[in-house]
Order: structure tokens, then sequence, then C-alpha cells
């Protein structure tokens, strides 16, 4: 039992830092004060493989952690709460799913979607209601749309690549 605690603590740690490491190493200047990355991805990955609580830690603050550590402060915050929802609700559709399903790709793509939907809808009322952007803040909803697709489509690919090779989900039974 504690041996699985370890093994909990660590993959999300180790989710945590990859979340902030590829939000940070690939970033596409956006129109609107902010960028594309590849964070989304990994936000997916840790919400399939950690499940719906370690996953939205990990998520949520390997997310933040890159917006404090590249000059985006001020959205940290939002950050937090809305990749963490997007780690949560994608763990909670895809656990609902992924054996109701015709297979685990669709079961992927669904969660991925619902999960993306609360990242745009997240950032637009962030940037709307806390940042003061009124309804300007709707010229971000594009570039965050495709960061979304492009963050579906790398989980959807990365996941079916490593799913064979780690074994999380019989590591981590619990969550």
């Amino acid at each position: 039992m504690a041996d699985q605690k370890w093994r909990r603590l660590v993959y999300t740690a180790m989710f945590t830092a990859l979340t902030c490491i590829a939000t940070i190493v690939i970033q596409i200047p956006s129109p609107m004060n902010g960028y594309l990355n590849l964070g989304d991805a990994v936000v997916l990955l840790s919400a399939w493989f950690l499940g719906p609580v370690y996953g939205a830690f990990a998520g949520g603050v390997g997310s933040m952690l890159a917006d404090v550590l590249t000059g985006y402060a001020y959205y940290a915050p939002g950050t937090l709460v809305i990749k963490g929802l997007v780690a949560l609700t994608a763990a909670l559709v895809f656990r609902t799913l992924k054996n109701k399903t015709s297979g685990k790709f669709l079961a992927e793509i669904i969660s991925g979607v619902l999960g993306e939907c609360i990242m745009v809808t997240g950032y637009f009322g962030y940037a709307c209601l806390l940042l003061g952007k009124g309804v300007a803040a709707a010229t971000s909803i594009p570039g965050n749309l495709v960061q979304g697709g492009v963050g579906i489509a790398a989980a959807t690919a990365a996941y079916l690549a490593l799913r064979q090779a780690i074994h999380i989900p019989k590591l981590l039974k619990g969550d």
C-alpha cells in the first residue's frame, strides 16, 4: 500500500512537471496577449492516466507554474482553476465512457472535447470578467479552439502510443 502511495506521488509530480515543460517549451504568441502551446495535451494525458483528482492537480498546477515562469502571472489563478477543471472533466468522462463505448479512442475524443470546451469558455470568462477585457475577450476564442484541437490530437496520439507501455491505471487504482 505504501508503495502505491509513492507511485501515485511520483507520477503526479512527473505529469505536473511535464505539463509545465510542454507549456513552456513550444510557445506560439497569440495576437490577444497569450500564447498557443502543447500543455493541453499533457493536461489531457494527466487526466486519462492519473484520474480526476491527481490529473486535475497535475494539469492545474503544472499549467499555473508555466504561467508564473513565463511572465503571465496574472493568468495563473484562472489557469489553475480552468486547467484543473479541464483535467477533472476529461478524467470523469473518460472513466465513464472507456468501457461503454466501442473503445477507448472515442472516450478520449469525447472527454478531450468536453474538457477543452471548458478551457475555451473558462479563459473567455476569466479575460472578460476578471481581467476586464469585456467582449473583446472573444477574440481569443479562435486561438483557444486551435490550441484545444491540437491538444486533443496530440494527447490522443500519445495516449495510444503510451497506454501499452505505461500501466498507470493499474498502478493507481482507487483514484
